[in-house]
């Protein structure tokens, strides 16, 4: 950026160096906290002798499995420590390491021989990520911006600045290109913007793998009005249970009843990043597809955050089940999946996560299993999930004793609303007779199972005389 360098390109420049600056920013926050964090555990399970079990009446954590265990704690403590003071004295001073191009790609200019690249090539690839050519949109100007202007035709055209302007091919100092673009993701929608010279960004990058040059548009759009929690659970809700390679979809409705068969939505997060943000979109489009054709207005997921449980000190040396925690795309997934289901109309509504999956198998699976259909331990803790959501309660109403008079041995499997009598929890004290409750005044026992009629027992109810009836009046 010089002098001679127009106030668009510079103000261009000069956000995205911000915005960069910034996500730096609170990427070193973040590593300062989880710094802290990890030797604050460290620090406590070093304190305890080696074998130590863990007393939660005492607040004190477990001691390592060995002393050579102990030992590799301690000095990856110092290691944390060093890391710590590294990056609270870069807070400090409001200095930020950031790479333009990417770390990756950086450091894989030392290591060509063993990613097959040619010094050329990797000097392709390097120029190209560290190119930049953006341009905000401006409402009220021609086509919603000025530097980068695209037409309805998809012509595009680009305001050179001031030391470039004798290469300019149209009046202006503006450079045609001798392409066109087409947007075919929510292209109605950019022509709508454009033919009203409403403001439109635009990004030109160039993917040296394909060989191909690509133009992204972006635009600030109006806030969506929230719908009242109330009105959106008022037709059932879709319940969504995550996993580290699918989603478990079923549809619950409003007394908490699954409907039809559950859904799976399979994703694979090996690869690039590109190649998973897709993964994530596409299972996330083939839910809302789901939710719009069950006629549901909200998707009730958990709420998981995974940033405590991903470190050795918490699961020690189950590493499996970290990489499976690590994998979990808990963050990206609701974020895409909040502003996704924004674009539909659609509320997500989010529940604690507290044993919904054992909770969901130990009531759910089994009675939903039939010859034709076989959930799994997810799909029954997405109905679990659902369930919550509607603030029903996941436990489902126990079968009655064998030939009871009412149900006929009888199994109980249909879920009442939480107005009906005789559902699950402690039933009311209703007087009457058949309520199962004792009237007022005869006691607050009603599971008295006392013998009626006999000597020196009170009966629960009192047997039944007919007055005379007068012959005259």
């Amino acid at each position: 950026m010089t002098s001679l360098a127009s106030a668009r390109w510079a103000g261009s420049i000069t956000k995205a160096t911000n915005d960069q600056w910034a996500l730096a920013r609170r990427g070193q926050v973040a590593e300062i906290v989880w710094l802290r964090g990890q030797i604050t555990r460290i620090e406590a399970r070093l304190a305890r002798p080696p074998g130590a079990r863990a007393d939660k009446r005492a607040g004190q954590v477990r001691g390592y499995g060995s002393r050579a265990e102990w030992h590799a704690k301690a000095r990856r403590l110092h290691a944390l420590k060093d890391r710590l003071r590294t990056a609270e004295a870069d807070s400090a001073a409001g200095r930020v390491h950031v790479v333009r191009g990417g770390k990756q790609l950086a450091h894989l200019r030392h290591h060509l021989g063993q990613a097959g690249l040619e010094q050329a090539a990797w000097r392709e690839r390097w120029r190209a990520a560290r190119m930049f050519l953006a341009a905000d949109g401006e409402s009220g100007k021609r086509f919603g911006n000025e530097t980068i202007r695209i037409t309805g035709s998809g012509q595009v055209s680009i305001r050179l600045p001031a030391a470039l302007a004798h290469l300019a091919n149209a009046p202006h100092g503006r450079y045609i290109l001798d392409t066109t673009v087409v947007f075919r993701h929510r292209g109605e929608e950019w022509a709508d913007r454009i033919g009203v010279n409403r403001a439109v960004a635009y990004r030109i990058d160039h993917d040296v793998s394909r060989g191909r040059w690509y133009v992204t548009a972006s635009w600030q759009r109006a806030a969506v009005p929230a719908l009242p929690i109330d009105a959106a659970l008022a037709k059932g809700v879709v319940a969504v249970d995550m996993n580290d390679d699918h989603l478990a979809a079923w549809y619950l409705d409003v007394h908490g009843n699954p409907v039809g068969e559950p859904q799976r939505y399979f994703y694979n997060l090996s690869g690039s990043t590109q190649h998973r943000d897709a993964q994530i979109r596409h299972a996330l489009t083939r839910l809302l597809h789901h939710t719009r054709r069950c006629g549901a207005a909200a998707i009730a997921i958990e709420d998981l955050d995974f940033t405590d449980g991903r470190s050795r000190e918490k699961h020690d040396r189950n590493k499996r089940f970290r990489r499976m925690i690590a994998r979990f795309p808990t963050t990206k997934l609701k974020a895409r999946l909040v502003a996704m289901a924004a674009e539909q109309g659609i509320v997500i509504v989010a529940v604690d996560p507290a044993c919904t999956s054992r909770w969901g198998a130990q009531h759910w699976q089994q009675p939903l299993t039939s010859n034709i259909r076989k959930p799994t331990r997810h799909d029954a803790a997405a109905v679990a999930i659902g369930r919550r959501a509607l603030g029903h309660p996941i436990r489902r109403r126990t079968a009655p004793p064998p030939h009871d008079r009412s149900d006929r041995a009888g199994h109980r499997t249909a879920q009442a609303p939480p107005e009906a009598r005789r559902r699950e929890e402690p039933r009311p004290r209703i007087p009457g007779p058949r309520t199962g409750c004792a009237p007022p005044g005869r006691g607050a026992k009603v599971g008295d199972q006392r013998a009626q009629h006999r000597s020196e027992h009170a009966a629960e109810q009192p047997s039944w005389q007919q007055d005379s009836i007068p012959l005259s009046l």
